[in-house]
């Protein structure tokens, strides 16, 4: 039975915020945020990625946050939801010193609901890469199409996969045995919901039905591992390829990043 959408915002907000954790942080809960601290290197940024603020806390809870990781060293992403109380969080956000990053779409999907997506062959030549040193290939893939540095990304996914190697599951789609597309799935233990990250297509490889085989081949494994959600925080050019697998909006949600001032 479909769940109605008040229910599975609940139940996201209760388990992809409050109560997940992930390989190379320690999940910290206080009675106004929980928060994510690094344990170690690679993971050099922290996160803050639940809060439940008011207009008459929210500028002191944020004031906390900051002092909280600059004590450590650390800079922070702040994750807010369309959802989030107060309305005006961003705003605060802005007006502490923290920047804005673009806002993307939180698409789920049911998978009881999903049958035609379990069933689409790849069609595509699909491996999965379970070799830390072969993570170059999927920064390969993300540096052509984000054209960012990526070599912290490097290290956090071979660190995963060295550490918590049942919680994460690579994916590298081939074109003439070239890296031409590639995608991960992080599970949690006990919790619901699976999520889906990178999803990335070289641009002369578009169109090729790659991103639909990767989406696919990771519902396959989700689903055959008893997950019932599947979520992605997707963009404007993803999120119609996800509807058309019976994905839908739950919330939007934008980051907000706060950088130390470290001396010179």
């Amino acid at each position: 039975m479909a769940m109605a959408h008040a229910e599975l915002l609940a139940l996201f907000d209760r388990e992809q915020r409050m109560e997940v954790n992930f390989p190379g942080y320690r999940r910290e809960t206080t009675p106004d945020v929980v928060r994510m601290i690094p344990e170690h290197p690679p993971y050099d940024e922290g996160a803050v990625i639940y809060s439940d603020l008011s207009a008459a806390n929210a500028d002191a809870v944020i004031a906390e946050q900051v002092a909280y990781f600059g004590d450590l060293g650390y800079g922070f992403e702040w994750k807010t939801y369309s959802h989030d109380a107060p309305p005006d969080l961003p705003a605060r956000l802005l007006r502490a010193g923290f920047e804005a990053e673009e806002s993307e779409n939180v698409m789920v999907l049911d998978l009881v609901e999903a049958p035609d997506l379990l069933q689409v062959s790849p069609g595509a030549d699909i491996r999965e890469i379970t070799d830390p040193d072969s993570i170059g290939e999927v920064i390969t893939v993300l540096t052509q199409v984000w054209g960012e540095d990526r070599n912290r990304l490097r290290a956090v996914l071979a660190d995963e996969m060295v550490e918590a190697p049942d919680l994460l599951q690579v994916y590298v789609a081939y074109v003439d045995e070239a890296p031409a597309a590639a995608a991960w799935i992080r599970y949690h233990p006990d919790l619901q919901f699976s999520s889906l990250w990178g999803g990335s297509t070289i641009a002369e490889h578009r169109g090729r039905g790659l991103y639909s085989a990767l989406l696919s081949v990771r519902a396959r494994d989700a689903y055959a591992r008893g997950i019932r959600f599947l979520t992605v925080d997707a963009n404007s050019m993803s999120r119609p390829i996800l509807e058309r697998f019976g994905f839908h909006l739950l919330a939007t949600t934008r980051p907000f990043n706060w950088t130390p001032n470290h001396p010179d």
